[in-house]
């Protein structure tokens, strides 16, 4: 198998098809799936945008159709756009799950009493300096205005 691999890589045909677009075209490509994927492991549900989701996810499959009827048949591209769309479905499901079924007010339980806490003391300390520097503002504008 491996040989007949070698044989083909070595002719016209395969160099024909690594200069093409259906080569390049699906390789450039590949930064969507990519990313989906990216953002399926990595990102917060609360950043994932619904909108541009499902978006990439009907575009991926438009394009994974026209991959299949167009001839020859680009299985790089229909590979691509079959990825792409599994993974954003996946962050679809992750955004509807966290936004409307509850999944938000879970995770807030979760946080503990004292961060939320310590937050708040950290929101009156900067508060605070923030007063203060005002005052001293106001002050300062008070003084040059007299004079």
């Amino acid at each position: 198998m491996a040989s007949t691999f070698m044989q083909w890589a070595r002719s016209p045909a395969a160099r024909e098809y690594f200069f093409s677009t259906h080569f390049w075209g699906p390789v450039a490509n590949w930064g969507l799936p990519i990313a989906a994927l990216s953002d399926l492991v990595n990102k917060d549900e609360e950043f994932i945008s619904g909108t541009m989701t499902t978006t990439l996810a009907a575009y991926s499959m438009v394009f994974m159709r026209f991959a299949w009827r167009v001839q020859p048949r680009n299985y790089l591209l229909f590979a691509c756009h079959a990825t792409n769309t599994t993974a954003q479905i996946l962050n679809d499901v992750r955004f509807v799950r966290y936004w409307y079924m509850g999944g938000r007010e879970q995770k807030l339980k979760t946080i503990p009493n004292d961060k939320l806490v310590e937050a708040e003391a950290k929101i009156q300390e900067t508060g605070a300096q923030v007063k203060g520097k005002v005052v001293e503002a106001v002050e300062a504008a008070r003084k040059s205005a007299s004079k």
